[in-house]
């Protein structure tokens, strides 16, 4: 009897999605707003997304290559952390302050942890936490080259209750960091992934939604100041780039709305009353953290179990 029985675990059904799928079509979505990005802030911020792409892909191979892990930077993961960083940096950051980020992301964040699955925050959104907060001056964003005299992001001129043109929030025309500031790009690379399925419409609709109607209602009910801040800052790019990060969100729709629902509520916490301009990336960071327990509270129970 020359036939053997195999065993192994589960999944035994096996679809065409996988890892570098996803990655490549995140890669995919994010390219209007690099090249937006690219047009609007010239080539300064071209730089500062190949030193963040090189620098994460050449920091996860080294620490592969130290530690005799087996590579993985074929599965793109690192390079979607380079490019989401290097989006949400302002073109005129130094360079090395870039390189720096990126390295902290791969390596603090990911790779220490296990690697890609094992990280219990978004890389990307804890590195710009990071920088923020180690190199102050990262916090003053860069301007469109057409502009010869500075003036202020779209975010400081509600603060001054100055309503910025909507026009120019969606083509990008103002201050802000190289991939956050053109919303009609934003979009397009969020239409591709919901069309492709990669995310769903839960985390950034709950996101998105409660700082508009927070805004709203401390805006003084002026939908203008609240569609404003809607469009400005790295919210867009946040609630449909960095929140809906697999491993760093939940799994059920609810616990999807739940960490939307706070992200939101401390990005307009720290917009009006804290002390940093923009808190997006605050805001992940710290629903990643209690990420765990939304998992928790609102898992399934098992068919016959009492859990």
């Amino acid at each position: 009897m020359n036939s053997k029985l195999y065993i192994s675990s589960s999944p035994h059904i096996r679809g065409s999605v996988s890892t570098v799928s996803i990655m490549r079509d995140v890669l995919i979505s994010l390219l209007p707003a690099a090249i937006a990005g690219c047009l609007i802030f010239g080539i300064k911020s071209l730089a500062v997304i190949a030193v963040c792409l090189i620098f994460s892909v050449g920091s996860e191979f080294v620490f592969n290559l130290i530690v005799k892990k087996e590579q993985t930077i074929g599965d793109l993961s690192a390079a979607v952390t380079g490019l989401i960083l290097a989006l949400n940096l302002p073109a005129n950051v130094p360079l090395w302050q870039a390189a720096v980020g990126s390295v902290f992301a791969i390596i603090v964040v990911k790779c220490i942890f296990g690697g890609i699955g094992c990280n219990v925050v978004n890389p990307a959104a804890t590195a710009r936490v990071f920088m923020l907060i180690a190199f102050s001056g990262m916090a003053k964003s860069a301007f469109p080259i057409a502009d010869t005299i500075s003036s202020a992001t779209p975010l400081a001129q509600l603060e001054a209750n100055t309503v910025p043109e909507i026009k120019d929030l969606l083509l990008g025309t103002t201050g802000g960091s190289i991939g956050e500031t053109c919303a009609v790009a934003l979009l397009f690379g969020a239409a591709y992934l919901l069309i492709r399925r990669v995310i769903s419409w839960h985390i950034p609709v709950a996101f998105i939604g409660t700082v508009f109607v927070l805004s709203f209602l401390i805006a003084d009910f002026d939908i203008m100041k609240a569609v404003s801040y809607v469009l400005s800052g790295g919210l867009l790019l946040g609630a449909f780039f960095m929140a809906t990060d697999y491993v760093t969100s939940p799994m059920t729709k609810l616990g999807k709305i739940i960490f939307g629902i706070g992200a939101g509520l401390i990005t307009v916490l720290i917009r009006f009353y804290g002390i940093y301009p923009e808190g997006v990336s605050f805001a992940i960071l710290l629903m990643n953290i209690v990420n765990p327990y939304i998992e928790k509270l609102t898992q399934r129970k098992l068919f016959g179990g009492n859990a």
